[in-house]
């Protein structure tokens, strides 16, 4: 399976109203976790992560059953809105279940990433994976579960993509 082509740098509006470009991650590419739990970064998605962010990253679940990969900025961004919510009850969860389970971790020389067993079992990562672009994070589902969303059957976001596509605005 290839990579999924699509642009890399799109304008953003930010807050104030300035415009900037920003690299994306997009596309999505099928690896094998060696037998010690490392993740190889696909070579454009680790070129993006270095040239802009450098080789720590942080690694966590989210409320999908995949690992969410995070370049360190992004997951400070995170972090600070969770310690700003409002609903204190919120927090406390998303502290304890995106926060504490969150590992912070290097890309090795090789371009590898090391998955923490625990994460690996609670995403069912064993083995066969696919990473996927996900705009500001790197999403990694088992293979299976990630031909699951795309075929007939409960897991299927098929039912629910025309709805999407019809909101979006393009």
């Amino acid at each position: 399976m290839g990579w999924l082509i699509v642009p890399t740098k799109w304008l953003k509006v930010g807050e104030s109203g300035e415009t900037r470009w920003r690299d994306v991650f997009t596309g999505h590419h099928q690896l094998s976790i060696d037998d010690k739990g490392r993740l190889a970064i696909p070579a454009r998605f680790r070129q993006q992560l270095a040239d802009r962010f450098g080789h720590q990253v942080f690694i966590t679940i989210g409320d999908k059953a995949c690992l969410e990969i995070y370049p360190v900025p992004e997951f400070q961004r995170i972090a600070d809105s969770i310690a700003l919510m409002d609903d204190q009850d919120h927090a406390e969860i998303l502290k304890l279940a995106f926060i504490g389970r969150a590992v912070e971790t290097e890309i090795d020389k090789q371009g590898r990433v090391s998955l923490p067993p625990m994460l690996r079992k609670a995403a069912g990562l064993d083995g066969s994976a696919v990473v996927v672009g996900q705009i500001t994070r790197l999403d990694v589902w088992p293979e299976e579960r990630w031909n699951a969303k795309f075929a007939d059957g409960p897991d299927s976001v098929l039912p629910s993509l025309r709805d999407a596509y019809r909101k979006l605005k393009r």
